[in-house]
């Protein structure tokens, strides 16, 4: 980096990129241009820091990249919008490798593409570490989905996997047995955010609120639920992922704990007015009723909930 420069660098990432057509104008001028066909676009950020959020020993350059895309075009699905294009900004090391970059771009590019949209432009700077900060843009429907819409006698349904990413990051830090998991690893290093579920849903469908699942579904059904002005309850048996099984363990863990409170997963947790047929690709894990707060068969979840970026440990 330090040898090749700022500029040369911005012209290296954007060299041979094709943008989507939700971008008008890309790289290359004082700002992009991005269209809003609908009047208005939803607007997502998010950062990624080294150490934080990603460990170079146990994440390509290519996944750091498709992780960066990934957690903010899934904010802005979680909207019901279709992602039209992002913007990267990247702080890194003056000794940060050129064949890093090159890879970091190209998983930037692969995830962007796999949400369907491209990356209109961003910034580059020096920086003791590498940081990533991402800002998404989307279409929106006639009326985006909230998280404020849940009713008492809603289904709650989710698409997606949950519980991979925690198992993941549990793999890892015990370093046991990569090799026999190695789906599960991969799911802590790029989520894999079903965006075609949300987006291919028919206009009619009978969904009333919505969030990605980036906290833990606990912490993020209980958002719905404090929006909304309304009780949740889950079903854990219609949880239950075989998957994870062998995992819990190897590692003596509980995989429904993963499934409620881990993170990173980017699945979407979702609800839909009760008595209706739910769309393909969604699972009904529980529902809507009155009062405050999420339960888990019926009683209170002891423990934390999820993520928590200022909490003790988080």
């Amino acid at each position: 980096m330090r040898e090749l420069g700022e500029f040369a660098l911005i012209a290296r990432m954007n060299g041979g990129r094709d943008q989507s057509t939700g971008v008008l104008l890309g790289p290359g001028d004082d700002a992009a241009i991005v269209a809003a066909p609908a009047g208005r676009y939803v607007v997502s950020t998010d950062m990624l820091v080294q150490d934080r959020h990603f460990r170079l020993d146990w994440s390509a350059p290519a996944d750091i990249g498709r992780k960066a895309i990934a957690q903010n075009a899934a904010d802005v699905v979680a909207m019901g919008a279709a992602p039209s294009a992002f913007v990267v900004s990247l702080g890194c090391p003056a000794d940060t490798p050129i064949a890093f970059i090159d890879e970091f771009v190209d998983g930037l590019w692969t995830e962007a593409r796999r949400a369907g949209a491209s990356i209109a432009g961003g910034d580059v700077v020096r920086s003791p570490l590498l940081v990533i900060s991402v800002t998404a843009f989307g279409d929106p429907p006639a009326r985006a989905v909230l998280r404020s819409g849940a009713r008492p006698g809603d289904i709650v349904a989710v698409a997606g996997r949950l519980g991979w990413s925690a198992a993941g990051l549990s793999l890892l830090a015990a370093g046991a047995e990569l090799a026999r998991f190695p789906e599960v690893v991969a799911a802590h290093r790029v989520p894999q955010p079903p965006y075609d579920t949300v987006l291919g849903m028919p206009a009619a469908a009978p969904i009333t609120a919505m969030a990605d699942v980036s906290d833990g579904l606990l912490a993020d059904l209980g958002h719905i639920a404090a929006a909304s002005g309304v009780a949740i309850d889950i079903d854990s048996a219609a949880l239950g992922d075989p998957a994870l099984r062998p995992v819990a363990e190897l590692l003596g863990a509980d995989p429904l704990g993963w499934q409620l409170t881990g993170g990173e997963d980017h699945a979407f947790a979702a609800t839909f007015a009760g008595g209706q047929q739910l769309p393909p690709g969604w699972l009904a894990v529980g529902l809507v009723g009155p009062g405050s707060g999420v339960t888990v068969d019926g009683a209170a979840w002891t423990g934390p909930t999820g993520w928590e970026s200022f909490a003790e440990g988080g």
